[in-house]
């Protein structure tokens, strides 16, 4: 090592003024370039993505604080029992999805049967279902057919008492 730092030395010295500053200057731009990628560039990039990446988590934030809210407002409800579920299950099978659902229970399970049930129908008949009769499905066998509606089975389970 002390025999190249020695040969280097000795090369630097031989060199004109003018060689000097051109290998002084080379050296500068190679360490400026070293800094700016190392330093200075990914600092930028973040710096530019930043602003975009804050309003991405505060929509994410805000989704998650009314998902929040949503949750506290359905444990505070008190939970109805077995027979209330099921009336107001039935009920909102009459409702929302009207002849295009059949309910068939089974113990604490219940069976909607799709047949042609349109999308917008079966997602605010999950959520009604959900908030007003405390069922959770447990199992979706959903096909969509050629019309774009619905068709199949979704599983229920009734709330415990």
């Amino acid at each position: 090592m002390k025999a190249r730092l020695g040969t280097l030395r000795a090369r630097w010295a031989t060199l004109a003024q003018r060689e000097k500053v051109m290998v002084a200057a080379g050296i500068a731009v190679v360490a400026l370039a070293l800094v700016w990628m190392i330093f200075v560039g990914p600092a930028l990039s973040t710096l530019r993505t930043a602003e975009t990446q804050r309003r991405t988590l505060d929509s994410q934030l805000q989704r998650m604080a009314a998902m929040r809210t949503q949750a506290q407002a359905m444990q505070s409800q008190p939970r109805p029992n077995r027979d209330e579920s099921l009336r107001q299950l039935e009920q909102s099978v009459k409702q929302r999805l009207g002849t295009t659902a059949r309910v068939q229970v089974a113990g604490d399970r219940v069976t909607v049967t799709l047949a042609g049930t349109p999308a917008d129908a079966l997602a605010q008949w999950l959520a009604q279902s959900r908030a007003a009769a405390h069922t959770l499905p447990a199992e979706a066998h959903l096909v969509r057919n050629a019309a774009g509606t619905w068709e199949g089975n979704l599983v229920l389970a009734l709330p415990r008492t």
